[in-house]
């Protein structure tokens, strides 16, 4: 098992995915990604497992990349599509609940964005931070929050690259469970008590056809979030933009 992604299956089918990364302060290090892909493939292993529950830690459910990352995107070394890890709750065949406790930005959101019920925090703030940042979205970025917040919200999160509060998101009528920070896990394990009840089968079956748009949807617009990328991420002021704004 990973080091900062630990997981487990109950005997009522839940499984517990919780990322804990402290150096990284969940960003997408290479052991968080590793960890991701690990809990994952080992839960769609495990005939046990009805329904996936994914959080983070303390004050953080996923911050999105690395500056190193961030760095080697600009240079052209890597793409966001090099490691496909950032849609694995929409890729799993079981339904996955986001207990969003934490901030979530950039990709973290969008990580989030991907399960198929979300939980946030009235404390925490969540924002797609990659404008800020001088380049457009990736990861399916520009698809999936949109669907997820609404198009008029959506596209406000992502033109603006503002962290918005839970609270904030809940008055804007959000359609997500938005409860206090220290609810937000048993919230959605309660969510996963009633999914777990269910056959695996149903569960699976109702999975692919709900998922089944995006799943489709999603090839071109990774293309074309990637050709966005060869236009934005290469500016010089993306660096400089780096370099001011990301947080360790």
């Amino acid at each position: 098992m990973s080091e900062v992604v630990r997981w487990s299956v109950r005997e009522c089918g839940i499984a517990v995915v919780a990322m804990e990364d402290r150096e990284s302060r969940n960003t997408f290090s290479p052991g968080l990604i590793a960890g991701l892909q690990q809990a994952f493939d080992a839960i769609a292993r495990d005939p046990a497992a009805k329904v996936v529950v994914l959080h983070g830690y303390d004050n953080y459910f996923c911050c999105g990349g690395t500056k190193e990352e961030l760095v080697a995107i600009h240079e052209g070394t890597m793409r966001f599509s090099d490691e496909p890890f950032y849609d694995l709750p929409l890729r799993c065949e079981l339904p996955v609940i986001a207990a969003m406790q934490g901030h979530a930005l950039g990709g973290g959101l969008v990580l989030g964005c991907y399960a198929d019920m979300m939980v946030l925090a009235e404390e925490s703030m969540y924002g797609a931070v990659f404008m800020k940042y001088g380049f457009t979205p990736g990861m399916g970025g520009t698809y999936i929050v949109p669907e997820r917040f609404g198009s008029l919200l959506g596209n406000e999160l992502l033109f603006t690259a503002r962290n918005y509060f839970g609270r904030d998101l809940l008055a804007r009528g959000i359609p997500a469970r938005v409860v206090r920070k220290a609810e937000v896990i048993a919230v959605a394990l309660a969510l996963a008590e009633d999914l777990a009840d269910k056959p695996r089968l149903a569960l699976v079956e109702l999975k692919r056809h709900l998922a089944e748009r995006i799943r489709r949807d999603m090839p071109p617009i990774i293309r074309a979030e990637l050709a966005m990328h060869e236009v934005t991420f290469g500016q010089s002021e993306v660096r400089d933009r780096i370099d001011r704004f990301f947080i360790k």
